[in-house]
């Protein structure tokens, strides 16, 4: 009988009742799973789980939590060099990756489509030696998203990370780097930066999804450079809101790698959770690293 490990985050905003673990686990029986349920108790639990899965006989993992949740399961994947497969059941605020992979946001249609549907390969990104699944960002609005009370996230999704993220905008913190690509290489200062594979960047930027294709081996590099006057800043904001990149205020291209080069360690997240920074950071994608059943 083949075997399914349930990762679930108990805290998740959707989790928190006690039927959307019945449905699930009753569904995966009646597929003819052997189920095996563990709840995560700490910071880099799932990571733990998810490295040992493979050699304790599981056959599927089952995510159940938010972006967060699954950032630890996919980098505890591959950090044990596993191909096994996975499945995400989206139980977060936000749900960036599950909206730009187009995964259902009801859980019973979410688990009918991991039974049935036959896993696709996914490109995973490599920060610094850190795996993460769809984003790595920093600057405005990037705090938002662990800085945001749980309680918020829960009750108001996207909202909470736009009121965030218009505290952080107010301030204008200017990032001073030096960002390289195979095909740029800019000094500049900034106030916001990401790394994506997804259609929604860091919980504000929206991108249109003829531009994102998220097993094609590149990333989405975006930078906004700091506003020298009130008409750069309306320009931002209006970028933000259409998708669309002035070059005088945004930078935007497609990339496999990119490096940054600061003097002082900056603060990222990845996938919405806090990571420590580094004065180089190098940002790979990993082609085709994971495969994912949705």
């Amino acid at each position: 009988m083949k075997k399914v490990l349930i990762i679930l985050n108990p805290r998740a905003g959707k989790m928190k009742s006690k039927g959307g673990l019945f449905t699930i686990v009753d569904k995966m029986c009646a597929a003819g799973w052997n189920v095996s349920v563990q709840t995560t108790q700490k910071q880099g639990h799932a990571t733990e789980l998810a490295a040992d899965a493979k050699k304790s006989g599981f056959d599927l993992i089952v995510c159940c939590g938010g972006d967060g949740t699954l950032n630890e399961v996919i980098d505890g994947v591959m950090q044990s060099g596993s191909d096994i497969p996975l499945g995400y059941i989206p139980c977060g605020s936000t749900n960036d990756f599950a909206a730009s992979m187009g995964i259902s946001m009801d859980i019973t249609k979410a688990i009918d489509n991991i039974i049935v549907n036959d896993p696709v390969s996914l490109d995973i990104g490599n920060f610094n030696g850190r795996h993460f699944s769809y984003i790595a960002s920093f600057g405005a609005f990037t705090a938002a998203s662990y800085s945001a009370p749980q309680s918020r996230k829960n009750a108001l999704g996207h909202f909470a990370y736009i009121l965030e993220g218009i505290k952080d905008i107010r301030s204008l913190k200017r990032y001073h780097m030096t960002v390289k690509t195979d095909d740029i290489c800019e000094e500049n200062d900034y106030i916001f930066g990401a790394v994506s594979n997804s259609t929604s960047v860091g919980g504000i930027v929206k991108l249109n999804s003829d531009l994102v294709d998220m097993k094609d081996g590149l990333f989405e590099l975006i930078l906004i450079k700091y506003p020298k006057n009130p008409a750069q800043l309306t320009r931002i904001l209006t970028g933000i809101l259409s998708s669309k990149f002035e070059k005088d205020v945004f930078t935007f291209t497609k990339t496999s790698r990119v490096e940054f080069d600061t003097e002082d360690e900056i603060h990222w997240t990845l996938d919405g959770e806090y990571e420590k920074g580094d004065n180089h950071i190098e940002v790979q994608n990993i082609h085709n690293a994971i495969f994912l059943k949705k």
